[in-house]
């Protein structure tokens, strides 16, 4: 168990960063208050403090890790590479290797463009996507989170819109967002068909792409509905419009991506994250001939892409290393864990003073306090107005040793067992009895992403 006097060096940690640094960080997710926990080394599921305060983590670098902490494979590739040379401004044969992985295992996969990460990957496809269609507008869910690129960053955190008058008119996250991008962006109701086809139809011959997250983690990690993902493919597919399937958290859901589960073929997916083993990446995948508007060989291509860092070695080799050792049983094994801490953190939430339920699916699951039922972006709204418990809820967790998300997400990783289900399930028991017992605690939260 931790408390701020077992974390002295953490709180020094951060008086240093904030000279230097805005905040004292280069993340607005690990922003914390009063200070964040200033992570050594990790092991397995395990990570350590600079304190040496010992947690199990369901962070994971927002689901980034999805082998833990130190896997063999990875490693040893690593070590290799590294003896061989860092990066370099010639293609290298680790980028096609990792490319064949990927376009193996996902079967409208044919061809893939690497990027440095996944906003960057977002970024890239509705570039594509406008100039495949020559059309200027982007359709996103109220809520969602694709990445910092202006265009899907609008609507990120709005108060949620009353759809039944039709339309929800897209609104800046960041400051100094100008009205013209705000102009080109169409925003829809996440698993409303209705009212997404209303919105759809007034925007139809303006459209280059809509984007979706089959898992969308801010609009409350609830999956997208099958009906609603046929009837915008269906849409799409109809008008010319692109559809793209942003897949950089949940491309974790199956052996072959989020989608695919649903027989469901976007034209351009876009992931990353559990592809580079722990280092920097995106990419964008689709058919061949979605993915020329990105060739060179015959002249400019309509999309060009560059990035000094762009397919480097170190993060080919680790990806290859970590999307191997994912098998399908490997897989398999993880997703039945997953379902396992939802169903157990459900019944201590079903047992506690506080109550709450628990979203998710496969590997991923994000935990809500109070009444609220979760099942897209508005109701996702309503129950994190409850942050500042919430928020105290996940600093008890990790003074019981145990790391969750700021907004509750959780991430399983391939080290973990029965055993770190179990130790899940008793440590926020422990943390929620205590929430219970507590007076209320003015805690401030940061809207979180990765």
């Amino acid at each position: 168990m931790t408390s701020h006097n077992k974390l002295a060096l953490s709180r020094l940690a951060h008086e240093r960063a904030k000279k230097v640094m805005p905040g004292g960080n280069t993340r607005s997710s690990v922003h914390d208050s009063p200070f964040p926990l200033y992570l050594r080394s990790g092991k397995g599921a395990y990570v350590t403090d600079v304190d040496e305060n010992c947690y199990l983590d369901f962070q994971n670098n927002f689901t980034a890790l999805i082998h833990g902490y130190g896997h063999g494979g990875v490693n040893a590739a690593l070590t290799e590479q590294i003896s061989k040379g860092l990066s370099f401004a010639n293609p290298t044969e680790t980028e096609i290797e990792l490319a064949e992985i990927v376009c193996e295992r996902v079967p409208f996969f044919e061809q893939v463009r690497f990027t440095n990460t996944g906003s960057e990957a977002v970024m890239m496809s509705v570039k594509a996507a406008r100039a495949i269609t020559r059309r200027p507008k982007v359709a996103k869910c109220e809520g969602a989170y694709h990445g910092n690129y202006d265009y899907v960053e609008a609507s990120f955190d709005p108060a949620p819109a009353d759809w039944r008058m039709g339309a929800a008119e897209a609104t800046a996250y960041n400051e100094g967002t100008p009205r013209s991008v705000l102009d080109e962006v169409v925003v829809i109701p996440f698993n409303d068909g209705h009212a997404t086809e209303r919105v759809l139809e007034r925007h139809k011959r303006t459209l280059a792409c809509v984007i979706i997250d089959p898992l969308p983690s801010r609009a409350g990690l609830v999956p997208i509905d099958p009906a609603y993902l046929h009837f915008l493919r269906d849409f799409t597919a109809r008008h010319g419009i692109l559809l793209i399937s942003d897949e950089v958290l949940s491309f974790r859901l199956s052996y072959r991506g989020a989608i695919a589960t649903y027989g469901i073929e976007p034209d351009l997916c876009t992931f990353g994250k559990i592809i580079g083993g722990g280092l920097p990446i995106g990419a964008v995948a689709g058919r061949a001939e979605t993915m020329r508007v990105f060739d060179p060989s015959r002249g400019k291509p309509a999309v060009s892409q560059a990035g000094t860092f762009t397919a480097n070695p170190l993060s080919m080799v680790a990806g290859a290393a970590a999307m191997r050792a994912l098998n399908e049983d490997a897989l398999e094994r993880l997703n039945f864990l997953g379902a396992q801490a939802r169903s157990e953190l459900n019944r201590v939430l079903a047992a506690s003073d506080v109550g709450g339920h628990v979203t998710g699916a496969g590997s991923l699951f994000c935990v809500f306090i109070g009444d609220t039922k979760v099942k897209d972006y508005a109701s996702a709204y309503r129950a994190w107005q409850q942050r500042q418990r919430l928020s105290r809820l996940i600093s008890l967790c990790r003074d019981e040793g145990l790391l969750l998300s700021r907004i509750g997400l959780g991430a399983l990783s391939t080290p973990m067992g029965d055993a770190e289900i179990a130790a899940l399930t008793v440590r926020f028991a422990r943390a929620l009895k205590r929430l219970s017992e507590a007076p209320p605690a003015a805690v401030a939260v940061i809207p979180e992403h990765s």
